[in-house]
């Protein structure tokens, strides 16, 4: 019943292509409307993990550095166990921070990004993320040595890592060092899901066309039924039981974003394609 129900939906693919290039045009208005946040790592400033010295809520402790220290751009990124992780815009001297909390908390830990090396840091985010969509793009070319199938793939991983950005710009992700290893982490998946697919279609001989992708669509919901629910659990353990940790929260998030963009950018646009080039081969 279920094959049924696959091979109807496979013999009137054409129509599934639009799906992930609406979904990926949509992300893309979103991330050039919104534009996307940048952590501390990549804009400079400076993080302090403040032990709470007495009850204070997160809106009056932030109005008491702000005045503080005369900076607008404060903000109270986590809280637990009385220890609470402040995020400040700009280089702040670490005793000027101590004054002003005037005996409400303790720094416990204090980290400072200035500008010069945030930018440096941004430049190497630019670098990477450029680096390894080319050379994955080399790689596919000469692994397929046909142009159609390949540009398939490389549509699939660009569509896969637009929506994800779009995600982050419009949920709120910060452009992190984090975020930006999720994001490369998803190049690697996709390219992974994708050369699956684009193996048993277009390299095996065995069955038809809708067989040979049923084939692939099973073993490709395995692996990205297990991925996404790993990262759903990850994200909900650090939002409930670690809410200190972060950063690995923001690395979930934008790994369960693409994840699902790789299933309708793999299963839909790029097997979609498949299927039209081989039978206009025919």
């Amino acid at each position: 019943m279920r094959g049924n129900i696959l091979e109807r939906i496979l013999e009137s693919y054409k129509p599934l292509i639009a799906i992930p290039i609406i979904i990926t045009i949509i992300a893309l208005a979103i991330f050039l409307t919104n534009g996307l946040q940048q952590g501390i790592d990549l804009k400079g400033g400076s993080i302090a993990v403040l032990q709470l010295e007495k009850p204070v809520s997160q809106s009056e402790l932030k109005d008491t550095i702000i005045n503080g220290l005369k900076i607008d751009e404060v903000t109270i990124k986590s809280s637990t166990n009385n220890q609470t992780t402040v995020e400040i815009g700009g280089e702040v001297d670490v005793e000027k921070l101590k004054e002003s909390l005037g005996g409400i908390a303790s720094i416990q830990s204090f980290r400072s990004v200035g500008p010069v090396l945030s930018q440096e840091a941004l430049r190497q985010v630019y670098y990477a993320l450029a680096f390894a969509f080319l050379f994955m793009s080399i790689t596919i070319f000469i692994i397929f040595r046909n142009f159609v199938p390949s540009m398939a793939v490389i549509f699939a991983a660009l569509s896969d890592i637009v929506i994800a950005i779009g995600g982050m710009s419009l949920f709120g992700i910060p452009l992190s060092m984090a975020s930006v290893g999720a994001i490369l982490m998803l190049i690697g998946y996709s390219v992974d899901t994708d050369i699956l697919l684009t193996t048993r279609v277009l390299k095996r001989r065995e069955g038809s066309i809708t067989d040979r992708a049923i084939d692939a669509i099973k073993t490709g919901f395995t692996m990205a039924g297990a991925a996404i629910g790993a990262m759903v659990v990850l994200y909900i353990v650090v939002i409930f039981l670690m809410p200190s940790a972060q950063v690995l929260s923001e690395i979930a998030a934008v790994l369960i974003i693409g994840l699902v963009a790789d299933v309708l950018a793999t299963w839909l646009m790029n097997l979609g394609i498949l299927r039209w080039y081989m039978e206009a081969r025919r």
